[in-house]
């Protein structure tokens, strides 16, 4: 197990030198050996009771950056000025690659901590149900779906208006309230209860059955029939209302 030693803060020399690089907002490929060095031996200085191995680290990094700020102080002659590379390239790279693995190193710790409120679900066995719908038409035969067909596209007639489909106005007189609403009180004169179906089933198209709905709502609004429906979409009753008279 790797044994993680933490000084002031600071994980290691160069985790000192991008502190002090940031902190002065130097650019890490121009650094000032002079003002850098100054101040990491100013933190060496403050460090007490360290552990021997790490305090080596510290001091061979130390031992560079005295080593880099000589080169600077010494005078050169020309020649030796443009041949010579900067002494801080090598620094600068250990450096970069550092912040490289650190940055890294941050990223997974933060993944690690992630995962720790990540609830996954457990993997389950998913039976292979039989598709029902294969043996749907088992034992239909063609002439039942023939006349099934045949059902349906009739009750799909039945509801369009034959009488109007070339038509491009429809006739206002064709159908009037008053006319429907003499023919419902007539039907309940004969019958004490009259299912409204019944009278629909006598319509010739989707006007007319509008306008004997109308009728209907007009002789109740009138107090003329009162009508009973169980529930919504259910047949509708009609019933005289006794005493009424017509005027």
């Amino acid at each position: 197990m790797t044994l993680n030693i933490n000084i002031n803060n600071f994980q290691g020399p160069f985790d000192l030198l991008l502190h002090l690089i940031k902190k002065n907002e130097m650019d890490i490929y121009d650094i000032k050996i002079h003002e850098i060095t100054n101040q990491y031996m100013e933190y060496l200085n403050e460090m007490k009771e360290i552990d021997l191995e790490v305090t080596s680290e510290f001091i061979v990094i130390a031992a560079t950056l005295i080593e880099i700020k000589s080169k600077f102080l010494l005078p050169k002659s020309k020649d030796e000025e443009e041949e010579e590379k900067d002494p801080r390239e090598e620094l600068v790279s250990k450096l970069l690659e550092y912040k490289k693995f650190k940055s890294v190193a941050s990223y997974l710790r933060q993944k690690q901590e992630e995962s720790g409120i990540v609830f996954s679900k457990k993997p389950e066995i998913i039976e292979d149900k039989e598709d029902n719908n294969r043996d749907i038409l088992k034992g239909i035969t063609m002439l039942q779906l023939y006349n099934l067909f045949c059902k349906l596209m009739n009750d799909y007639d039945n509801k369009l208006n034959h009488n109007n489909v070339y038509l491009s106005e429809i006739s206002v007189d064709e159908y009037k309230v008053e006319d429907k609403m003499e023919d419902l009180l007539n039907g309940v004169k004969h019958k004490k209860i009259l299912h409204f179906s019944e009278i629909i089933k006598g319509c010739h198209n989707k006007l007319e059955m509008v306008v004997t709905f109308m009728a209907l709502l007009e002789l109740v609004k009138l107090r003329s029939i009162k009508i009973h429906q169980e529930s919504n979409f259910k047949d509708i009753f009609m019933e005289r209302i006794e005493g009424y008279e017509e005027n």
